[in-house]
């Protein structure tokens, strides 16, 4: 489908197909339209919905077109002509709203990168090109979610099932963290280690990334102040089963063996990374 016949589309269903106006309107911009004549109609569009909280007619648009000043006579004649092509056509609503979607999206960021070169040519005089990254963030942004929240008294059912939900955690291999979790950890939850300094919040975390590595899972260890190898030193004491002066005394055949014996157990895969922040009001931090 070409841009224009996607253009066209949506014109035409925002005047004949209601749920489809009510669901994108908020959303669609005057300048995705590439044509201006089509923009036109648009602002058309939009204007009699803004003001009479309804869809207009093609009669309609045509008549308020008669109170634009920025049109030519011949431009106006060319706007009359896309009103009288608009018409209702049945097509699937998802798809629909998916492919407007989609078009949005396309549009807002192609006008971002636009607005990006003006402003680094000089052209912009209201941005500098320190705007620039929040212009594409919020092209990027663009979707048509209007989801305000979960309703309290409809969204009932829904909150019954969640509560009665066999939801899968990751368990830690501490018996009493487990009783306290009620069985460890939900995926994609942020839980956070805090203690006060050298309590053992890093000894602890070291305890984990080990435990979480030898289920299968995937680990990544970010470290804001010790060294990558000495968090990995840790690691390997814990999954090794000796104390760090044995490790240290460890022949390098004997460390081999162990660690192959470690990867022979999971299909896991752990990272470790030293990120250094320059926080000088902070003197404990928090690794996660």
């Amino acid at each position: 489908m070409s841009t224009q016949t996607i253009e066209r589309t949506a014109l035409s269903n925002l005047v004949f197909n209601e749920p489809y106006a009510r669901k994108v309107l908020p959303f669609i911009k005057p300048e995705y339209f590439q044509d201006r004549l089509e923009r036109v109609v648009f602002e058309e569009i939009i204007n009699f919905v803004e003001k009479y909280n309804n869809q207009p007619t093609k009669e309609t648009l045509s008549i308020e077109l008669d109170n634009r000043k920025d049109l030519s006579g011949d431009e106006f004649q060319e706007v009359l002509k896309i009103i009288n092509t608009l018409e209702k056509n049945d097509v699937d609503m998802n798809w629909l709203v998916d492919t407007t979607e989609k078009f949005c999206k396309d549009k807002a960021v192609y006008n971002a990168v636009l607005n990006g070169i003006q402003i680094i040519e000089g052209k912009d005089k209201q941005h500098t090109p320190e705007a620039i990254p929040s212009i594409l963030q919020e092209a990027l942004a663009v979707a048509f979610d209007s989801h305000v929240g979960h309703d309290y008294v409809e969204n009932g059912d829904e909150r019954f099932d969640f509560y009665h939900k066999v939801e899968e955690k990751i368990e830690f291999d501490l018996e009493y963290f487990n009783k306290i979790t009620k069985g460890g950890l939900p995926p994609k939850t942020l839980n956070i280690a805090l203690a006060g300094t050298g309590v053992g919040k890093s000894l602890f975390m070291c305890h984990m990334a080990a435990s979480s590595l030898m289920q299968g899972k995937n680990v990544l260890y970010i470290t804001l102040e010790m060294a990558e190898e000495r968090i990995a030193e840790r690691i390997d004491a814990n999954l090794m089963n000796i104390t760090m002066e044995d490790l240290h005394n460890l022949p390098k055949k004997m460390f081999q063996d162990r660690l192959g014996k470690i990867q022979n157990k999971t299909n896991g895969k752990l990272i470790i990374k030293n990120i250094q922040l320059h926080l000088h009001t902070v003197d404990t931090f928090v690794h996660c």
